[in-house]
């Protein structure tokens, strides 16, 4: 699934769109049981709306079996449960349809049809260097202590092999050698089909100009994989606060620096609720990575505080974990190519609820900077009031 845009520079156009009523959703009213087939129709007529709550109990229908599914089968399944309740009991072929007229909006129009033709392109006429990576290997594509924490699962397990470098920002081993290098040798490999067909290449967002989205080539299921089994566990020990206990989708792609390539990457926020960033090689120097801080689109241009700072160098087979939110960017590339593995992992019930949303003080520190001082001032008016 190509969904992904990176949200990029810093635009004026992008500012407070946390502060914007929802555009085209609402809360839905309490319906009667009775006229659910007149309110079916008038549903499809009308604006789509989801539950702000789930269906407690709700045992949600499978899609996998299902083909040309615009987006991942688990996604379908993990948003039913957020369908109005006359929808529940209704044929797949409906709830389907319903969905993606929610889902839609994030997407830019056109762009579907133009992705559902390449990716047919692709499947019709590539065939794989290394078609062991279309499924998960644990055993070979991950070093044991990555390995045994995931399998211990508990928090202890999961924290022990991490080093947090600044708030909200952890590096762990992750990636065996063997691995980074048939991820690099498969997308050159792609990349020299794709010249020799003439097939012109879909980058991975608006800012990279180099690298390849690597579900489109045959690893959206080994990825769907690494996302829901090992990176959904630390994800919900370290950032449910921000989706992390949700993840149900996911944009996995390369994207490749070096002189002749793209040398930096500008401070942005991701596309995701959690991002994994592992280094894949090959040598080189420079290129770091710089962190400063979570923000909401209110905050996104403030100024980090000193504990936010963070200059990371990459190393190969090592990944960084942070919330999509975090600002950060990379430095110029000096000597050398470097490639990354990025696993932009999304919750689509985190993304309708915060649309409901107005304080977001539980992850945006300038929110709850502003929260504290706002209670400070009325605790002062009412102690003035009191004398």
């Amino acid at each position: 699934m190509r969904e992904g845009v990176a949200t990029g520079m810093m635009a004026s156009s992008r500012k407070n769109l946390a502060l914007q009523a929802p555009n085209g959703l609402a809360l839905p009213s309490q319906r009667s049981p009775q006229g659910a087939a007149e309110e079916t129709e008038m549903e499809w007529n009308a604006v789509p709306r989801l539950q702000k709550d789930p269906h407690v109990g709700h045992e949600p229908e499978r899609y996998d079996d299902l083909a040309n599914l615009e987006y991942p089968a688990a996604l379908y399944s993990a948003m039913e449960q957020y369908l109005p309740a006359h929808l529940l009991k209704a044929a797949r072929d409906k709830k389907i349809a319903f969905l993606e007229r929610i889902w839609s909006k994030y997407r830019p129009n056109g762009e579907r049809a133009r992705h559902r033709e390449y990716r047919e392109i692709i499947r019709q006429n590539y065939q794989p260097l290394h078609e062991n990576l279309s499924v998960l290997n644990p055993e070979e594509f991950f070093v044991p202590s990555f390995r045994s924490a995931i399998a211990d699962g508990s928090n202890e397990a999961i924290r022990q092999i991490l080093i947090e470098h600044s708030p909200g920002v952890f590096s762990f081993d992750m990636l065996e050698p063997s691995l980074c290098s048939m991820i690099i040798d498969e997308v050159e490999h792609f990349e020299h089909w794709a010249q020799a067909a003439k097939v012109k290449v879909m980058r991975p967002n608006t800012m990279n100009k180099y690298g390849a989205v690597l579900d489109d080539i045959g690893m959206e299921n080994m990825l769907d994989q690494m996302m829901t089994k090992f990176v959904s566990p630390m994800a919900s020990v370290l950032f449910s606060n921000v989706g992390g206990s949700s993840l149900d989708s996911h944009h996995g792609f390369v994207v490749e620096y070096s002189m002749d390539r793209d040398l930096d990457l500008g401070f942005h926020v991701d596309d995701s609720e959690v991002t994994l960033n592992v280094c894949l090689g090959k040598e080189f120097s420079g290129g770091g990575l710089f962190f400063r801080g979570v923000r909401c689109d209110k905050h996104v241009n403030g100024e980090a505080h000193p504990e936010e700072a963070l200059d990371y160098s990459h190393l190969p087979g090592r990944a960084i974990l942070h919330a999509g939110r975090q600002r950060h960017g990379a430095k110029a590339i000096s000597t050398g190519h470097r490639a990354n593995l990025l696993l932009w992992c999304r919750s689509s019930e985190f993304r309708e609820l915060r649309k409901y949303q107005r304080d977001f003080s539980s992850w945006c520190r300038e929110c709850l900077t502003s929260k504290k001082e706002h209670r400070h001032r009325l605790s002062n008016t009412k102690r003035r009031q009191a004398l």
